[in-house]
């Protein structure tokens, strides 16, 4: 059986990282990417899912309100994108040190199929320990994509194997659940870092 692509967010070379650009392109950006989704992410108090994290607890769009997010759509077979993203987001946790804890951070799985709650507990366990993530039935994950505006497909590998196309990008929401930013799949951590800081400076409800 085919085994998860998985890097370290410590062992990123030059070579991988070149490889890993174009293969993001060609997925995100390139002719394998999905078409474009029309209109931005809506705010999380305007969506309506239901989900389970890793650890088997029920989440949704109420979890991530009174504190920043981050939010990412991918999957634990991605063998380039994901990956690669999770081990920016990595850094760019480690960059806001103790700052990290009052961040919500979440990847959102486009392939329930493969990724049941153990599967994604195993994955998030590969990146920075601040990471969660969530699963649940496709339809499920279906609602959820819709709020964010978010589109996936499978497509089809020889051999019977399957991957998943799908939008990426990471969404940026302040802690009253509003979206701040969409945070580009190559974009430098000396332009994502201050995004983060920026929607971190955002007062939740109540708070002032």
């Amino acid at each position: 059986m085919r085994r998860r692509a998985l890097l370290g967010y410590g062992a990123l070379g030059s070579c991988a990282v070149a490889a890993t650009l174009f293969a993001g392109w060609w997925q995100v950006d390139g002719p394998g990417a999905p078409e474009a989704t029309s209109g931005r992410p809506m705010p999380l108090t305007d969506m309506d899912f239901a989900l389970t994290d890793h650890e088997g607890q029920s989440v949704g769009p109420e979890t991530l309100i009174g504190h920043p997010s981050l939010v990412f759509f991918g999957f634990t077979w991605c063998p380039q994108v994901c990956p690669t993203t999770l081990a920016d987001i990595s850094h760019w946790l480690d960059g806001l040190g103790a700052e990290a804890e009052m961040l919500n951070t979440v990847l959102i799985t486009v392939d329930p199929e493969r990724d049941t709650i153990e599967a994604m507990a195993e994955y998030v366990g590969y990146f920075h320990p601040q990471i969660r993530g969530w699963t649940g039935s496709p339809a499920q994950i279906a609602q959820a994509a819709e709020g964010f505006r978010v589109r996936y497909e499978k497509v089809a590998l020889e051999g019977g194997d399957y991957t998943m196309n799908h939008t990426a990008g990471v969404f940026l929401f302040d802690a009253a659940g509003a979206l701040v930013s969409i945070i580009d799949y190559h974009e430098a951590r000396e332009f994502a870092l201050p995004k983060i800081r920026r929607a971190m400076g955002r007062s939740a409800p109540g708070t002032g």
